[in-house]
């Protein structure tokens, strides 16, 4: 049976059109910008100065508490320097920048093609691995993986969910690793069964991908456990809650957590990068990312260096046509314009898209017609129209009372809105405000 969530959602095009376009390395060159906040949490601290050479996988950066992530050189070379650098957004902030000097790798690191199945390590050992090895969330939110995997306390997880529903339009990463690297997913699944202590594990994947489909039913009888589920083609299906619900018929509480109703999310790059620092010795150094857009004679799935800059991977599809709008980081319902589009790329960075200048200005908005529309699209079952008007008001205790904080910000919304007024812009704010009240409550 074909699953979805309950509430709301809506069906934008999928343009896909990068999807056969299989993964490709980029070597790296010039100079390489890593950020040392480009996770949720704590900025890492250098562990590396001005002149010191590096190798591939070498640590540069420590975690600075428990919710932060540790960075790794992603090239070697020579560090030329730690300054404040801009970026995707034009916001400075620190980065160690190093000149690629041959490509080096920690002599520990296995970088053969061959698939390593046999699981050695403990839970703990697992966990301290993950944590080491400076894994994030590849979904987006760059929530440190070690954290999301362990559980409060009084909080037990029942079962692994693995989000392979890559609903936003345009992005085909995940869709590349479930084909190309369909034995390593698995195995990375059962690490993650492993370390959160759980014997059943669902990948919910959209019906818009049979070939994905077809592929993981074709090994799933190999490992036990794993159950792949086909979901229904909606937006935001890969959102956490929403994701829960259509696969387990479980609905996480107003402020609450995935943990609240025993479950725990990943997406396919993070269980794919859990593989490669578990069996293979690999910290987070790369990552692939979808550089795509309608009017782009070439489309890349294409594997990055962290910190790579994006100008780089424009001259690797012919640059941006003349018509350019829009470079957005991400996809176009949760992606962030840039206004810096030569920013180095980052762990969470998922996709390029370019937009073309015809689709990328806002629409005139008028007057709310009343029409209920963003009221019927909402996942989380709120009342985007009111929402508006409380922030326009600054009455945010009120936006606090009709559930302001559990917005996914997905955009469902306004992009339904006949009369073009940007809902979300409002609810960003409201969110921000009563998130605010609520720390300071603490």
């Amino acid at each position: 049976m074909i699953k979805t969530f309950k509430y709301g959602g809506i069906h934008p095009a999928d343009n896909k059109i990068s999807a056969e376009s299989a993964i490709e390395t980029v070597a790296p060159e010039g100079i390489v910008q890593i950020f040392l906040s480009q996770h949720i949490g704590s900025p890492a601290s250098p562990a590396v100065a001005k002149g010191d050479r590096v190798k591939v996988g070498q640590l540069i950066a420590k975690a600075t508490g428990f919710v932060s992530a540790n960075i790794h050189s992603s090239v070697s070379g020579t560090v030329t320097g730690i300054d404040l650098v801009a970026d995707h957004l034009g916001i400075k902030k620190e980065a160690i920048a190093i000149r690629v000097e041959n490509d080096d790798w920690l002599e520990d690191i296995d970088r053969s093609d061959s698939i390593v199945k046999d699981i050695k390590l403990s839970a703990e050992e697992i966990l301290k691995k993950i944590a080491d090895s400076g894994l994030v969330g590849l979904g987006g939110a760059a929530f440190p993986s070690h954290v999301k995997l362990s559980a409060p306390p009084g909080k037990t997880a029942e079962y692994l969910i693995i989000n392979a529903a890559e609903c936003e339009p345009y992005l085909t990463s995940d869709y590349r690793v479930m084909l190309e690297h369909t034995e390593e997913l698995m195995t990375g699944i059962r690490i993650l069964k492993k370390a959160i202590g759980v014997s059943i594990a669902y990948i919910g994947v959209e019906v818009n991908k049979p070939k994905a489909i077809e592929k993981l039913n074709s090994i799933a009888s190999e490992y036990q456990g794993i159950r792949i589920v086909p979901l229904r083609k909606k937006y935001p299906q890969g959102g956490e809650k929403q994701l829960i619900k259509a696969v387990t018929n479980r609905e996480v509480p107003s402020g609450g957590l995935p943990i609240d109703v025993g479950a725990i999310v990943h997406n396919v790059g993070t269980a794919f990068s859990v593989y490669e620092a578990v069996q293979k010795n690999k910290p987070l150094v790369d990552n692939i990312v979808t550089v795509t857009g309608k009017n782009m004679s070439v489309q890349k799935n294409l594997l990055v260096r962290v910190g790579t800059p994006v100008s780089k991977l424009l001259e690797l599809v012919g640059g941006m046509p003349e018509n350019t709008g829009k470079v957005i980081f991400g996809g176009p319902m949760m992606g962030k314009a840039a206004s810096n589009p030569g920013a180095p790329t980052q762990k969470s960075t998922s996709a390029i898209l370019i937009m073309p200048d015809r689709e990328s200005h806002r629409r005139k908005a008028s007057a709310c017609i009343r029409c209920s529309r963003c009221v019927s699209v909402c996942p989380m079952n709120l009342e985007p129209y009111l929402l508006k008007r409380l922030a326009e008001c600054k009455i945010f205790e009120e936006s606090e009372k009709n559930s302001a904080h559990d917005c996914i910000e997905c955009g469902s919304c306004a992009y339904s809105c006949p009369a073009n007024i940007p809902l979300l812009d409002y609810i960003r704010l409201s969110k921000t405000e009563v998130l605010k009240m609520k720390r300071n409550r603490k």
